[in-house]
Formats: C-alpha cells, sequence, structure tokens
C-alpha cells in the first residue's frame, strides 16, 4: 500500500502507486487547513493517519476520492461521519465544505489554481 502527501500535481508513477490498490479510483484524506492530500490504499482512514503523522489537526481532514478518468471528486467516506462537526452522514454535507475540498483536489490532481 502506497500512500502519497500531495503538495503539488503527482507524477504518472504517483498516480500509478495510489491506483494499485482499487484500480478505477484513489482514495483521499484532505486537509483544508494546510490545502494538502493523501491519497491510496484501501481505507480512508490510512491516508487520514498518514496527514495526521505529518502534523494535520483531525477536525481539518476529510474523506474523498479522486478518479482520474472521470476527473470526479466524491465526497463519501467512513471519516466523514462526525456529529460533532454537524456532519451525521459519510457523504459530506456542507456544501460550502465540498466546494472547497473540490478546489483542493482539483488543484492538485488537475493543477487547477485553489
Amino acid at each position: 500500500m502506497k500512500i502519497h502527501i500531495l503538495r503539488d500535481k503527482p507524477t504518472a508513477d504517483q498516480i500509478a502507486e495510489m491506483l494499485e490498490e482499487l484500480q478505477t479510483y484513489i482514495k483521499l484524506a484532505v486537509d483544508v487547513d494546510r490545502g494538502i492530500v493523501a491519497g491510496g490504499g484501501e481505507w480512508h482512514r490510512d491516508c487520514e493517519q498518514v496527514l495526521l503523522d505529518e502534523g494535520s489537526r483531525q477536525e481539518n481532514i476529510w474523506g474523498a476520492d479522486w478518479s482520474p478518468a472521470k476527473s470526479e471528486v466524491r465526497f463519501e467516506a467512513l471519516i466523514n461521519l462526525r456529529p460533532r462537526q454537524n456532519n451525521r452522514s459519510m457523504t459530506i454535507q456542507d456544501i460550502t465544505l465540498r466546494a472547497r475540498i473540490e478546489k483542493i483536489v482539483r488543484s492538485i490532481f488537475q493543477g487547477i489554481s485553489a
């Protein structure tokens, strides 16, 4: 399982490594405060742990998926179940937060300015 912390557009090799586990999409943990992403592996929690180990705060980390073939961001992950942060679903409910996450993910994976 290879998880990469991304601040810039990943290389083709990094994308291939992150796709190894699930083939068609990449599990992500997005730190909305630091504007970085951890991607790869089988579980969002693994990506979340990598960010925590790198100094991120748990309340700033949200789970998402990136589908390179479709250029699509999805917002569903077990780590998003957060009643204390008003998110009572695996899907991120706050549309402003979703837009912020999508902007970070697209900025990194597509080179689109955040």
